[in-house]
């Protein structure tokens, strides 16, 4: 039962949009109950994972957006900025006798120690709820345990999906007023007060906040989504909805999307379920995977074949080894892989299939196993604007580590794991074509 107190809050700490958003939604329910004002609270830090100004501008215009969304109907939306823990959220809530608390999910660990801490801080009589807006079902109703691939979470999920993927409902004017106003936000001090690398800026193709997110949409239903079956795994075949750092950032729900794109089936039935395939199958088996498996972004977390097999190899001799520093600065005998790199690094985006070949070059390419792992979640959370994501994580263990993948033909360096190669690229696509685009060199280097 809840104790009648003067507000109730949620804390949006992961997903940033305002409209389709689970979580306000539910707190909006229980405020309305009990006649309580309703505020958003957004925890901002300085500095997060060594993401870089490109990431915080994306997330801060979006935020801007959200606060403006918020006042027009009366929800306060307060943004707190420090580097020493969540401690400010906690004062402001007991000193206005805040009386709920709301908040959002994501499978990562430091996401989820920050809610163990806000557990354990909160006074006993506020109850805290976290509502999984990340994902169309909620991850831990999807599954109960560590799924081994696709195959066994697929049918989990389109089960439930009668349950969980529905129309979202509108988050209406709220009638209910406090004494505790928000502050007005200084977003250029905002800004201005971040400890982050500046020299990798903003993208010119992904403009940030729930607006040109759903533009993104309009023009993936409107001028890709009829060749996205065919064309998805052509990196040349402009196929892709490009929503990832919409989807990452929070500031467009992937049910929304879906939602959308479903309406589209009577036309481009393949499409659409190849889109819902990855949208939603691939992507909830990554949430699954980085819920129930403290690993993942370690060889442990491995399965025992793979840890195994890339043991077994490790010590093979390399035809090329190169640095971080070489890898990062696109100077490698590859084209290609140069190539993907400096898309990585201009565009903050790695095309999906190349994604796979690069991640796995890199293990051909570096010490070990280990360091193979190191350096590609250090590369894509550095420049993808969906870097510290679990799809990217999952990439990078896909590829490395065969995680979601079975054993296959045994071969130097790469044990059982999947192997990719150039030839094999040529087959796919117009390899030469896309080296012409982005302009990568082949650099020598003595083996």
């Amino acid at each position: 039962m809840l104790k009648m107190k003067t507000k109730l809050t949620i804390i949006v700490k992961i997903s940033t949009y305002f409209s389709d958003n689970w979580s306000l939604l539910y707190a909006q329910k229980v405020a309305l109950k009990h006649k309580l004002p309703l505020h958003i609270c957004f925890y901002l830090r300085r500095t997060f994972m060594n993401a870089p100004i490109r990431h915080f501008k994306f997330l801060l215009k979006g935020l801007e957006e959200t606060a403006k969304e918020s006042r027009k109907l009366n929800i306060p939306f307060h943004m707190f900025i420090s580097d020493e823990g969540e401690n400010q959220i906690i004062d402001f809530m007991v000193e206005n006798k805040f009386g709920y608390v709301v908040i959002d999910f994501s499978p990562l660990r430091i996401a989820r120690t920050w809610a163990e801490n806000l557990k354990k801080t909160l006074p006993d009589d506020v109850p805290l709820v976290q509502v999984d807006g990340h994902n169309i079902v909620p991850c831990w109703v999807a599954s109960d345990k560590l799924e081994y691939g696709a195959r066994t979470i697929r049918n989990k999920l389109k089960n439930k999906f009668a349950e969980f993927l529905t129309p979202f409902p509108p988050v209406t004017e709220h009638p209910y007023s406090g004494e505790q106003k928000a502050k007005e936000i200084d977003w250029a001090a905002a800004e201005a007060s971040l400890e982050v690398d500046r020299t990798i800026d903003e993208v010119s193709w992904a403009k940030p906040g729930y607006l040109n997110g759903m533009k993104m949409l309009h023009e993936f239903c409107q001028k890709r989504l009829s060749k996205f079956a065919q064309k998805r795994n052509d990196p040349l075949g402009n196929a892709l909805s490009n929503l990832s750092p919409w989807f990452h950032f929070g500031q467009i729900s992937v049910q929304r999307c879906i939602l959308v794109v479903e309406s589209f089936k009577s036309k481009y039935k393949e499409s659409v379920e190849s889109f819902c395939e990855e949208a939603i199958i691939r992507r909830e088996l990554s949430d699954n995977f980085c819920y129930y498996n403290p690993n993942y972004d370690n060889i442990k977390g491995a399965y025992d074949w793979a840890r195994k097999t890339l043991e077994e190899h490790k010590k093979d001799k390399r035809e090329w080894l190169y640095t971080q520093e070489e890898l990062e600065n696109s100077l490698t005998h590859d084209d290609l892989w140069n190539s993907t790199q400096i898309q990585l690094v201009k565009e903050g985006k790695i095309h999906g299939f190349l994604r796979m070949y690069w991640a796995k070059k890199i293990l051909e390419w570096t010490e070990s196993p280990e360091k193979a792992l190191e350096i590609s979640i250090y590369l894509n959370d550095k420049y993808s604007l969906d870097g510290r994501d679990p799809n990217g994580f999952v990439g990078c263990m896909w590829s490395i580590c065969g995680i979601h993948d079975q054993g296959w033909k045994e071969r130097p360096v790469f044990g059982k794991i999947r192997y990719m190669n150039y030839k094999g690229c040529e087959r796919k696509f117009n390899v030469s074509a896309f080296v012409a685009r982005y302009g990568g060199k082949v650099h020598k280097k003595k083996k």
